[in-house]
């Protein structure tokens, strides 16, 4: 049992970025690429499109603490599938040579052990560091932002979120590997303001939600280009769970529902910018 890939090689290496797109559907996801409207995100997808794969958890807080064990969103067909990066747990069937283990609770801290800086750029309501619940997941950063622009009300919070990246990295040392971690909060509802023409009283629909995906693919590029600015870096992107609008009467996510418990996935190397 061998992963695709030597995270052994690619830790210490390359810089890693993390990318959630919160709650990205899947089939939304899939459309978009094989219509050639995401054409920055599709450039580097693995033939031109995303990897079907089953969410570690039905919301936002579930999903990225599991994510953040190793348990990223699992491959949509039966394994086991090896991971690549898991906790040193005895028994793991999903623990093969090539998976990158750490001896901590947690990838976060277990990439700080072996050098990395860990970066949190937040996006819902789950990062803002607002109270006690709101501060778990970054707190597992070394560092940690969150803005109001960053936000889900905000119609222009991707592009608030990469200019924070792009200072982060401008700001490091360039000896200093970079774990950068960025939750998307475009995708999430309210997402109506993304479709040219929809009002407040129109609502969110899977329409507005294409919209706030073609957004961000706008904007992604820069994200890129500063996340290899300094060496290769290895990305992962992906969403933590999907979103229901109408399906069999569902609206929203935390239910088992396929619409929320399918989402696309994709990792993939970004060259040093020349």
């Amino acid at each position: 049992m061998t992963p695709p890939l030597d995270m052994n090689d690619i830790v210490g290496s390359h810089d890693l970025l993390l990318v959630t797109l919160d709650t990205l559907r899947h089939d939304v996801a899939e459309e978009l690429a094989a219509a050639g409207r995401i054409p920055n995100l599709a450039r580097h997808l693995p033939g031109g499109g995303w990897e079907r794969r089953h969410a570690p958890g039905n919301f936002t807080y579930a999903s990225h603490q599991a994510m953040f064990a190793g348990f990223l969103p699992t491959p949509a067909t039966p394994g086991p599938h090896p991971r690549l990066f898991a906790a040193r747990f005895a028994g793991s069937e999903t623990t093969a040579d090539g998976t990158f283990v750490y001896d901590t609770p947690d990838l976060v801290s277990g990439l700080a052990g072996v050098g990395y800086r860990t970066v949190c750029i937040g996006g819902v309501g789950f990062f803002n560091k607002q109270g006690p619940l709101g501060s778990v997941l970054p707190g597992m950063f070394h560092e940690s932002h969150w803005e109001p622009e960053f936000g889900v009300v905000s119609p222009t919070s991707f592009e608030a979120q990469v200019t924070c990246a792009e200072k982060v990295v401008a700001e490091l040392p360039p000896e200093q590997r970079l774990f950068l971690f960025v939750n998307v909060a475009a995708l999430h509802q309210p997402n109506w303001f993304h479709l040219p023409g929809a009002t407040r009283e129109d609502g969110d629909t899977r329409a507005t939600h294409a919209a706030a995906l073609e957004y961000v693919d706008r904007h992604i590029g820069r994200l890129f280009d500063a996340a290899s600015s300094r060496r290769p870096c290895f990305a992962i992107v992906c969403s933590d769970h999907g979103t229901a609008y109408g399906e069999d009467g569902y609206t929203g996510h935390r239910v088992g529902h396929d619409v929320v418990w399918t989402v696309p996935y994709a990792h993939f190397f970004l060259d040093e910018a020349a």
